[in-house]
């Protein structure tokens, strides 16, 4: 890689979802006078604030303001850590983990009606709202079964 096509360290961590959204509100003296500490790293502004009250003895108050976060969210990345170690630091995936809608047996349902005839996801989707009183976008059917088509060829 020649020196011209580097990434520099902010690009890097917003790729890998490290990027501190709040630098600014990092108020620790260490980060605004040493250039180790960045405010745009977001693992080492919470490393760094969890280690201020564990071996600096700063009240959690005090470290959670002064590293721009509650103290509602200085436990919550203290437990992760605790758990997980630098792991539980990492950014987590938002939003739903799988597909809460379509359970086994919506899934079983919609590959009964698939056999029986050629129906369309808007079709599924509405005898899924009728049988089962569950509202399921047609697009979410399209993927579920793409899903399962590969699944099936692996």
């Amino acid at each position: 890689m020649i020196n011209s096509e580097r990434k520099s360290k902010k690009d890097v961590l917003r790729e890998s979802c490290c990027l501190n959204p709040e630098p600014e509100s990092v108020k620790d003296h260490n980060f605004k006078t040493n250039d180790f500490f960045d405010p745009h790293d977001l693992l080492q502004v919470k490393y760094e604030m969890l280690r201020k009250v564990k071996v600096d003895k700063i009240p959690v108050n005090k470290s959670a303001s002064d590293f721009g976060f509650s103290r509602v969210s200085y436990y919550q990345v203290h437990k992760a850590f605790d758990t997980q170690g630098f792991v539980g630091l990492l950014p987590k995936k938002r939003g739903p983990k799988n597909r809460h809608k379509l359970s086994v047996e919506i899934m079983d349902f919609i590959n009964e009606l698939k056999q029986k005839r050629r129906i369309s996801p808007q079709e599924i989707a509405k005898k899924i709202d009728h049988a089962f009183h569950v509202s399921v976008h047609p697009r979410s059917i399209q993927r579920a079964l793409a899903a399962l088509k590969k699944k099936r060829h692996e």
